[in-house]
């Protein structure tokens, strides 16, 4: 019998939604079980965009119940809240989403809510006007963002406000990293154009090509090959503002999945430590170096104690890519607006802090060290970095612009949706000799 895609979808979201599961994971789980790769693509389409619009229709559907649904059974809830993403975002035909998701109902073994199903999509179609009126009235069901992050935005970001929502609304391009060790930008469009793929180079970003939509990676030409990566433009920027050159000791700290680890392999002959506390996270560094055939030591620890893995030479360059809120990249992670709260900002900074201050003394003198987070938000970003500035006296901050994004205090802030990048903030700190 063959699997209803929208029910597996109306499950996975709830698990997502409801009872805290990874986007990622419920993908990996539940994509193998559609042999057909258009529903697959519907899977994905419906899972992203389900978690992404949550916080905008998961609040229509309690006004269009006499009962809520969420706790008494979950998956017809975020069945409803997937037939009215279908409605708004997809934009799917009207008729035929509604017949589907009237038949998802039976799938999921509830056929006695078929009749609720289908009368509150089409009380959702009737009254469409002014129940999204209602909906565009609050920021957080306007823009589908807690309403934390949105008081958070509003406050650092007053003018970028509502540019930055969208931006986190909006599908992100799939950008792509050629690999300078084992082609060109130049050769690598060539052959995505070949196979009939569009593809064209950034226009400051002297790695980075840019793919309209998102695709299957492992099949295009040269994946295989270790001819390119996966990633956005703004953690492009790392390599760039390391200022390498052959024969430096480099560490990179939180280094999974090692994007920039790789970036900084692929530029110079560096001598490369990556760091990584969580053993399969480390994995994942592993087979990407290997795929892009890169050698680097893998050391497994905690990057804010180095006495359990550092042997005590210094480094020139050091890269920190903070654990962080992920508030800057909620398009491409949509569930992350779903599990973050206010009251996890506090511990975010407290890791911030304590790995900075363990990683600065283990910096050469003349040396450079690159503090990033893919967050937008002050308190984990120029904040931090103030500090370590007030409390390190030979900690001098290096200044720069980038072609996108805003001067800080201290550093560089790249917006969700600047240049169509992904937020990431970036500071640059020099050790006196």
């Amino acid at each position: 019998m063959k699997t209803d895609t929208r029910a597996l979808a109306a499950r996975g979201l709830a698990e997502v939604a409801l009872r805290g599961a990874s986007l990622r994971d419920v993908m990996e789980r539940h994509a193998p079980r559609l042999a057909d790769p258009r529903d697959r693509a519907l899977l994905m389409a419906l899972l992203s965009e389900g978690a992404r619009w949550w916080l905008r229709f998961d609040a229509a559907i309690d006004g269009l119940l006499e009962k809520p649904l969420r706790h008494k059974d979950p998956a017809i809830h975020a069945l409803l809240v997937l037939g009215l993403v279908q409605l708004e975002i997809l934009e799917l035909q009207d008729y035929a989403s509604v017949a589907a998701t009237v038949e998802a109902t039976r799938a999921l073994q509830r056929p006695q809510l078929t009749g609720l199903v289908n009368a509150v999509l089409r009380r959702w179609q009737r009254e469409r006007e002014g129940l999204l009126a209602k909906l565009d009235a609050k920021p957080q069901t306007r823009h589908a963002h807690p309403a934390w992050l949105a008081a958070a935005l509003q406050r650092d970001w007053p003018e970028q406000v509502d540019a930055v929502m969208a931006a986190d609304n909006r599908e992100p391009p799939l950008m792509l990293r050629v690999n300078r060790q084992r082609s060109s930008r130049e050769v690598l469009i060539e052959q995505l154009h070949a196979a009939g793929h569009r593809a064209e180079a950034h226009s400051w970003l002297g790695d980075a090509l840019v793919m309209p939509h998102s695709t299957d990676v492992t099949r295009l030409p040269g994946f295989e090959d270790g001819l390119f990566a996966v990633q956005d433009g703004a953690a492009q920027v790392a390599a760039d503002l390391a200022d390498l050159r052959d024969g430096l000791r480099v560490l990179d700290a939180c280094a999974a999945p090692g994007g920039k680890a790789c970036h900084l392999l692929e530029r110079a002959d560096i001598d490369l430590t990556a760091l990584e506390f969580d053993p399969e996270r480390a994995e994942r560094i592993r087979q990407n170096l290997m795929r892009l055939r890169l050698n680097a030591k893998l050391a497994i620890g905690d990057a804010g104690a180095p006495k359990g893995w550092w042997k005590g030479q210094p480094f020139d360059r050091i890269l920190i890519d903070a654990p962080c809120s992920a508030t800057g990249v909620l398009r491409r992670r949509p569930d992350v607006r779903l599990h973050r709260r206010e009251s996890d900002i506090a511990a975010m900074q407290a890791q911030q802090r304590r790995i900075l201050s363990a990683l600065w003394p283990l910096l050469a003198p003349g040396g450079r060290l690159l503090y990033i987070t893919c967050s937008v938000l002050r308190t984990e970003n120029e904040a931090i970095v103030s500090e370590l500035l007030a409390n390190q006296p030979d900690a001098q901050a290096v200044a720069f612009t980038l072609p996108a994004g805003h001067a800080a205090s201290v550093g560089w802030q790249i917006l969700p949706g600047d240049d169509d990048l992904d937020g990431m903030y970036y500071a640059v700190l020099q050790k006196r000799f």
